[in-house]
């Protein structure tokens, strides 16, 4: 397994935020659901549109472009027109630290 990088801080991300990253060259999704952190990949599977200009709703979060939905905890897709899942990346918390490391 990789090892953890930090890329914020629990303090830049209030529970229902969303925050764009980069990690390992990778444009990555931080997601803050009533403070349980995940990472997905950032644009969306159909048309690459950026997931932290959509909408989040509890773990759904919605591509602003077409409407596909995903589960932030999972990458699962919900609903089309995106057919393929998000990357999910594992997230550790270091005192304020957020670290991700990469999917496996």
């Amino acid at each position: 397994m990789s090892a953890f990088v930090k890329v914020a801080t629990t303090k830049d991300l209030s529970p229902g935020e969303m925050l764009f990253v980069e990690f390992d060259g990778q444009a990555v999704l931080l997601v803050n659901v009533d403070g349980t952190f995940y990472a997905v990949s950032e644009e969306c599977t159909h048309s690459s549109c950026p997931l932290s200009d959509g909408i989040l709703q509890g773990k759904v979060v919605e591509c602003k472009c077409h409407g596909a939905t995903f589960d932030v905890s999972t990458g699962n897709v919900l609903t089309p027109p995106a057919d393929e899942p998000l990357t999910t990346y594992p997230v550790k918390i270091d005192g304020e630290d957020i670290l991700i490391s990469s999917p496996t």
